[in-house]
């Protein structure tokens, strides 16, 4: 099988990650990159390979890409992957898929104008936890879905902010723990309890005062299928106690996972010190498997890198579906109901009332 050629768009923290998936995966061969900083992908490509190229534009016109992954901030996550699909070429960008609604839809149109496949990071999906959770939900064990929660108390310190220039700031970030810190669980959240019809939510600056974003929120949800939601996310915790995504249902049972433990993992900064675990799990007759889960994810955890691994299995599902047309695991448009989600809370706050969707 010859190998898909990749770009990387963006050559900062996360772009190692997405360079040592890459070249973990025989199915990809890196053989681009571009920054915003000509110096900084010259070093990044002297490191993981390929050829640094001093923009976009000629990354894609001269660096005979297949593919690109976008590991910019933000806000500027629309303008690349507008111009690859424009090009021909297949898109797979960092979490969330965009800052605003209006740049995840002009993504997506020309994605579908083209032809190309358009992707969004989300490699939690990928944890074995979480595929329990769907497959249980998949198969009735707790009924429907009634009442999906989600928990995050974690840390930022101010240096987490200063590492980037583009951190905690409205323009440059989009948006503080609702765009950064929450996307992954608030994708699992609606992967497994369906789409939200309706969002209440507020967001507050805890003790961050040098940071002009949110760094705790809460929101209540109504889902389409009748069941209801409540979130609580927040950096503003010190030190990080855990993330979670608990799923209750009609049945009376439920199923949860601790995606994360104290301090989230902080890309190119921190290390992912403790495995994601089902911590709840009271499907009839399912009781006893609790501490066998967590065995099986311990000992898997011990024996590898779980960001790459992760990354990996997501880069690979990606590329499976460029060669064979297969689903997606996440798609572009499971990207924007999160988007969606956090525009809604937003804009709830602002406005002072319930926000239907969709938007």
């Amino acid at each position: 099988m010859k190998p898909t050629r990749v770009g990387l768009i963006g050559c900062g923290k996360v772009g190692t990650i997405h360079a040592a998936a890459l070249n973990a995966l025989p199915e990809a061969e890196l053989v681009a990159c571009c920054d915003a900083a000509p110096e900084r992908a010259a070093a990044f490509a002297t490191k993981y390979g390929g050829r640094a190229f001093p923009d976009v534009a000629a990354m894609l016109r001269e660096g005979g890409v297949e593919a690109v992954v976008i590991g910019t901030p933000h806000p500027l996550h629309a303008g690349p992957a507008i111009q690859a699909a424009e090009a021909g070429v297949h898109v797979l960008v960092e979490k969330p898929l965009a800052a605003s609604l209006s740049d995840a839809d002009a993504m997506i149109a020309a994605a579908k104008k083209t032809g190309v496949t358009l992707g969004v990071i989300s490699q939690r999906r990928f944890y074995e936890p979480v595929g329990r959770m769907k497959a249980a939900i998949v198969a009735g064990k707790i009924g429907t879905p009634a009442l999906g929660v989600f928990l995050q108390y974690s840390w930022r310190e101010a240096a987490y902010y200063l590492s980037d220039p583009w951190r905690g700031k409205w323009d440059t970030e989009g948006g503080g723990v609702l765009v950064n810190q929450s996307p992954h669980q608030l994708d699992i959240l609606l992967w497994l309890m369906g789409p939200a019809a309706e969002v209440s939510g507020q967001w507050a600056n805890v003790n961050h005062p040098g940071v002009e974003v949110d760094d705790t929120a809460v929101a209540s949800i109504k889902f389409k299928n009748g069941g209801l939601g409540s979130i609580a996310t927040s950096v503003a915790q010190k030190p990080g106690i855990y993330t979670k995504v608990h799923i209750h249902g009609s049945s009376g049972a439920s199923v949860g996972v601790e995606t994360d433990r104290g301090a989230t993992f902080i890309a190119g900064v921190s290390a992912v010190a403790e495995p994601p675990l089902n911590d709840l799990w009271t499907v009839p007759g399912e009781e006893g498997l609790l501490a066998q889960f967590q065995a099986e994810d311990r000992k898997r955890f011990a024996s590898m890198d779980e960001t790459v691994h992760y990354h990996a299995l997501q880069i690979a599902d990606f590329l499976r579906s460029i060669r064979e047309g297969t689903p997606l695991l996440v798609t572009a448009e499971d990207g924007r109901a999160v988007v969606e989600l956090f525009t809604a809370i937003y804009r709830s706050a602002k406005e002072g009332r319930p926000i239907k969707l969709p938007i």
